[in-house]
């Protein structure tokens, strides 16, 4: 029932975001030997709060030439450590409605999408993290204990799924402006 009731607030309210400078240049130090894409560096973080309580960290990782405005033709990886239990039919249909936001698709993809991703997902308990992986041209990869947990081979499906956090029609721009901050070059807003 708790489940049920933070994902209908999820859908329906006004999300509020919180980051720590401080531990994302800590994070940063800690994680750029484990980086998960050869050559990748952690470009940015943020957590996600709803009413007070976090939902989620996210940590963005990405490869040296990465542009935001053109997150889609660039491998990266996004690696959400939750601070809630989530079931995978939950994250699809969330993802899915915030999928919808980045972009237009039909009825046909969405059912094909939200089964597919439904599969590629592990139910998630707090503290448990997961990393996506975006392959441009090829779909879209799931891990989850250094282990692939599932994929989404749809290089569409990809482009839309990791625009939630970073296209800029996200519902969470300030979410974005965290996991890109370090992406941006001298000059730029």
């Amino acid at each position: 029932m708790k489940k049920i009731a933070i994902s209908a607030l999820l859908v329906s309210a006004t999300v509020i975001f919180h980051s720590n400078p401080a531990a994302a240049q800590v994070a940063e130090a800690g994680q750029t030997a484990a980086a998960p894409l050869s050559g990748a560096r952690l470009a940015g973080q943020g957590v996600l709060r709803f009413l007070g309580f976090e939902i989620y960290r996210a940590r963005l990782w990405v490869q040296p030439g990465f542009e935001a405005d053109n997150y889609g033709a660039h491998p990266l990886a996004l690696e959400l450590t939750y601070h809630r239990d989530f079931s995978a039919e939950a994250i699809a249909r969330r993802s899915l409605e915030e999928m919808r936001r980045v972009g237009s698709f039909t009825p046909q993809q969405a059912t094909r999408w939200q089964q597919a991703l439904q599969a590629a997902l592990p139910d998630v308990k707090s503290g448990d993290r997961l990393l996506g992986i975006h392959q441009p041209g090829s779909g879209a990869v799931f891990k989850m204990g250094g282990r692939v947990v599932g994929e989404v081979p749809d290089a569409e499906f990809s482009r839309l799924f990791f625009g939630i956090w970073l296209s800029p029609q996200t519902s969470e721009p300030a979410l974005r402006q965290q996991l890109i901050a370090t992406t941006r070059t001298t000059g730029q807003p």
